[in-house]
């Protein structure tokens, strides 16, 4: 009788993870720039907004996705994890309040919101009356971006990715030329 052989099977696995997630929400001409740079810096982006007047796959071409939805509705149902990012652009309490206080209680690694800092502390007192706590509110970043004294679209879109890349870095946010020491830190462990 003869010897049985098993071949021998050699398997490469190169494994990818998805990319991290931008939830836009508010279908203005911000939300247009910010789903541009977005996509730029490899997130899968959505664009959210109530009106479907506003929120299309048109005006929004650089969105992965376009969803006519209310936004805390949305964003109760879907997945989030701390790769994902969510931008409040909508400016109306009615809609950003709602959203943020489901926003602030999910793992996002990063939860910003546009407005006046007048804006902002009107919002901490509605989010407040609708019982989020001090931790959950100190995870907001309001006024959204980095100062980089940004006036259009494209350039608030910039000082929100710079916010973003900041965080995910974990950068000072100053010039390099005050800063010394490695211009790239260490890779953070969640990087891949």
């Amino acid at each position: 009788e003869g010897e049985r052989r098993l071949d021998e099977l050699e398997v490469f696995v190169h494994a990818f993870a998805p990319p991290p997630r931008l939830l836009v929400f508010g279908a203005i001409d911000f939300a247009a720039a910010v789903a541009r740079i977005g996509r730029f810096l490899g997130y899968r982006v959505t664009v959210c907004d109530a009106r479907p007047v506003f929120a299309t796959p048109k005006r929004f071409p650089d969105a992965d996705e376009v969803v006519v939805r209310w936004p805390h509705r949305y964003l109760a149902e879907e997945p989030v994890d701390e790769r994902t990012a969510i931008c409040v652009l909508t400016h109306d309490p009615k809609f950003d309040v709602p959203l943020l206080e489901i926003a602030l209680r999910t793992e996002a690694g990063y939860v910003g919101a546009m407005g006046s800092r007048r804006t902002h502390d009107d919002r901490l007192a509605r989010l407040r009356e609708a019982g989020l706590g001090e931790d959950e509110l100190a995870r907001l970043r309001s006024p959204i971006g980095l100062d980089l004294g940004a006036r259009t679209p494209e350039e608030t879109a910039v000082s929100i990715a710079a916010e973003l890349v900041q965080l995910r870095w974990g950068g000072s946010g100053r010039p390099l030329t005050e800063t010394g020491g490695r211009i790239h830190g260490a890779e953070p462990p969640d990087a891949g």
